[in-house]
């Protein structure tokens, strides 16, 4: 990924916060941090300790994004015009694919309590709780719940 993506990627990433986060963050309240968001990938972008990476399909459009930290996937997302695609689960797999390959046992990660749809998604692919909980950094500092993915296992 570079900067040059940012644009389009923030087109994607809003959209399905709007769409999929609405009851986390209720828009008329809380709407999508645009300025806050990008700043934060524009630094990731360059912080040698995070691999950052878009999704493409054939047309070699933009359908989504993942940003790696060691064994922390820290972001994950898709285009929403591709949900219920399997585009997120081929990509899933790939993340998966690329911490094996680096040697690791286990991965995590936190997602929002509200978010049912990530969580179930998250749980299809082996991913569980661990209990511990935290807040988001976004106003209104809604719950994050940490999971983690024993990669010892079978995809």
């Amino acid at each position: 990924m570079t900067h040059g993506c940012l644009d389009v990627l923030m087109d994607v990433q809003a959209d399905g916060a709007r769409r999929g986060l609405a009851e986390v963050f209720p828009q008329d309240l809380y709407p999508f941090p645009v300025g806050a968001v990008r700043a934060r990938w524009e630094q990731e972008l360059t912080d040698p300790t995070i691999d950052c990476f878009v999704i493409v399909e054939a047309a070699r459009l933009v359908e989504g994004f993942v940003a790696l930290q060691g064994d922390q996937l820290l972001h994950f997302g898709t285009a929403v015009h591709t949900w219920g695609t399997g585009l997120a689960d081929r990509a899933h797999d790939d993340v998966v694919a690329l911490w094996r390959a680096a040697g690791l046992s286990s991965g995590w990660l936190r997602v929002f309590e509200g978010n049912a749809r990530a969580r179930s998604f998250y749980q299809r692919h082996g991913w569980r709780p661990t209990g511990e909980r935290s807040a988001s950094t976004f106003a209104p500092f809604p719950t994050l719940l940490r999971y983690e993915l024993d990669l010892s296992r079978g995809a």
